[in-house]
Parts: structure tokens; C-alpha cells; sequence
């Protein structure tokens, strides 16, 4: 039986006007009354998903929430970080020095706050309009310091661009890291093997869930560790091809509920059908 749902936001719960339908929000709500842990499983901040996670009634003790795609397993209702992976300064200047050379923007994720530093003289971050929620700060490399939480590196920039800087990337930085891409515009860089289901799995081990009682559901590259992990990795109607080819089943679409369409058929049928 699934005793944890780990769900991605954007292309999987949130809806093309960046909304969580209310067919999705009651059943997931049914899904917690029932005992399930509902966490979301996201490349943000906690910051950056509060209002979700306050829609979904997720702010009680004993919710919790994977950020930094599984860099950090938080408590909701206090932000109390239980687990976490944090990325050493000195990668921060090699990402710098690769920013550079590509001549894209990056952008540092500090727990709530995004520092902008000045590697492309051209091209400007748009990470502010795909994450309004944040803080945004103008910051200079030697202004960083080693006392400094440093949670991941992203390159925020029109699509097509950004794919061609890609393929200029060398390949110890995939060695070294873990390179992907979470929306055709944004690029992140995460310590190598911090993924969301290395951050679920931490969390499973402290909540003593095992793998096969974990479902995941996600649309992106970055939601691909996940899905492969789950007992029932579920992958949406409009997932990326590589999502949709490693997933147990694929559910409807984001815009037509597809959370809440498996959350219904695979957990709380199953509940019903136990009974």
C-alpha cells in the first residue's frame, strides 16, 4: 500500500494558469485524512511553495516538503531542515567561471534568496518571471562566503539559447554534478547525486516507509531518479518522452487533474479495496 506521495509542481500539480485544480486538491486531501504522507517534491525553495502548501493544508506537525530537487527535506510547519545537501563555495566559482564562458546569467540559490551574479554582459536572468516568489539579490562573486548556505546553481534563459550553450558544457561537469534541465528555459546545476529521490529516500528512511509504498508523480527530466524509485512512478499525459518511457503508468494531463486521477485510482481505490 502507498504510504507516501511524492508529487512535482510545476507540469504535474500545478495547471497551465500555474493553479492546483480543485478536483486535485480534494483528493489529495482525502489522501492525507487517510494517513498518506502528500509531499511535494520540487526544485524550489520553501519559500517559493508556501502558498501551495497552505492551499493543500500542508503547513500541520508532520508534513514535509523536499526542496532543491532533494537537496533539503524540510518539516512545513517550521521550516526545520531534517536532511540536507549543500554545495561548497568553491563549486560556486567553477559555475561562475563556466557562466562566463558560456555567456549566460546565473543565478545562486540561498535558501530564500536568489543572488544574481554578473557573468554575462548580454544576457539577463528571467529566473525572477519564472519564480516571483523569491528574493532577489545583485551579489559579486567575491562578496560569497564560506559561511554561506549554498543550496544549487541555475541558468535562466530563452529556450533556444540555452540549448545551445548546453552543448558547449564539458563533460566533467556532468561528472561532477547533476545537470538538468527542470523547463525549457532553466538550467540547474545540484551536487552530484542530490536528486529528488535521493531526498526521498532520506525521508522515507526517517518516516520508515519503504520503497514499493512510495508513489511519485512528475512531468521533467528532473523528476526522472523519482520515478524510477517509486514502488509506482506515474508519469503525466504531458511529461517529457524520457518520463513518460520510465514510469509505471502515465495519467492524464496536467490541465485535466492527472494527480488526482492516479492518487484516486492507485491509492485510495487500492485503500477502499483492502477494506
Amino acid at each position: 500500500m502507498i504510504k507516501l506521495i511524492a508529487i512535482d509542481l510545476d507540469g504535474t500539480l500545478l495547471n497551465s494558469q500555474k493553479q492546483i485544480s480543485a478536483e486535485d486538491k480534494k483528493i489529495l486531501q482525502q489522501a492525507k485524512a487517510q494517513g498518506i504522507k502528500v509531499v511535494l517534491c520540487t526544485g524550489r525553495p520553501l519559500a517559493g511553495i508556501e502558498i501551495y502548501l497552505e492551499e493543500l493544508a500542508l503547513t500541520e506537525p508532520g508534513d514535509y516538503s523536499i526542496t532543491f530537487n532533494g537537496g533539503l527535506v524540510q518539516k512545513n510547519d517550521t521550516g526545520e531542515i531534517i536532511e540536507k545537501a549543500l554545495m561548497p563555495l568553491e563549486n560556486i566559482h567553477e559555475l561562475h567561471e563556466l557562466a562566463v564562458a558560456l555567456n549566460v546569467p546565473l543565478d545562486v540559490l540561498s535558501d530564500g534568496t536568489v543572488l544574481q551574479l554578473p557573468t554575462s554582459s548580454e544576457y539577463t536572468s528571467i529566473y525572477g518571471q519564472l519564480n516571483n516568489l523569491l528574493t532577489f539579490e545583485p551579489t559579486k562573486l567575491e562578496q560569497m562566503t564560506t559561511d554561506r548556505i549554498y543550496n544549487k546553481a541555475v541558468v535562466a534563459i530563452d529556450a533556444d539559447y540555452l540549448d545551445e550553450r548546453i552543448k558547449e558544457i564539458p563533460a566533467a561537469f556532468y561528472e561532477r554534478y547533476e545537470v538538468i534541465k527542470t523547463r525549457s528555459n532553466l538550467l540547474e546545476f545540484m551536487p552530484k547525486g542530490i536528486t529528488k529521490a535521493y531526498g526521498i529516500s532520506l525521508l522515507a528512511r526517517d518516516l520508515t516507509i519503504s520503497q514499493e509504498e512510495v508513489m511519485a508523480i512528475g512531468d521533467e527530466e528532473n523528476d526522472l531518479p523519482m520515478i524510477e524509485y517509486a514502488g509506482i512512478g506515474v508519469a503525466m499525459e504531458n511529461a517529457v518522452p524520457m518520463v513518460k518511457a520510465a514510469a509505471d503508468v502515465v495519467t492524464k494531463t496536467n490541465d485535466q487533474a492527472g494527480v488526482a486521477y492516479a492518487v484516486q485510482k492507485y491509492v485510495l481505490d487500492a485503500l477502499k479495496g483492502a477494506e
